[in-house]
């Protein structure tokens, strides 16, 4: 899964995620693209299994852009422990994503390819998602 090589504070808080996405909210790299409609926390693995089924289903033609990447930590208290003694530790990395962000892109293959990659992809990530050209 990805996460940060290394973190200078490990533990974070949990942040506000208001507004619309001022940046990553046009195709840079690719012809197609995925773009959120709604904002949240996207994690590394559904980011790890939305990029093996747009690879999966284009069969490695082309090339994939990941445009998101999970910096933040989320913690999580184990079931049955007591209420305080700290934060608990790190569970694992989200992405902060804010409506109008690009998840994905993709150049290189037919449009019907892509959009029915995006499609699958789409159904892994906890957000709602449209595709986009260039």
């Amino acid at each position: 899964m990805l996460q940060p090589k290394r973190s200078k504070y490990r533990k974070e808080f949990r942040g506000s995620m208001k507004g619309m996405s001022g940046r990553g909210n046009e195709l840079a790299f690719g012809e197609y693209g995925i773009k959120a409609v709604s904002g949240g926390w996207l994690s590394s693995e559904e980011i790890e299994s939305g990029r093996r089924t747009i690879t999966h289903h284009t069969k490695r033609l082309g090339k994939l852009y990941l445009r998101v990447f999970p910096h933040k930590p989320y913690t999580c208290k184990s079931a049955g422990s007591r209420m305080g003694s700290g934060k608990a530790d790190i569970k694992g990395y989200v992405a902060v994503v804010r409506p109008g962000r690009i998840l994905f892109e993709l150049s290189g293959v037919p449009e019907s390819v892509a959009k029915e990659a995006f499609r699958l992809a789409g159904h892994k990530i906890s957000l709602k998602t449209k595709f986009i050209t260039k």
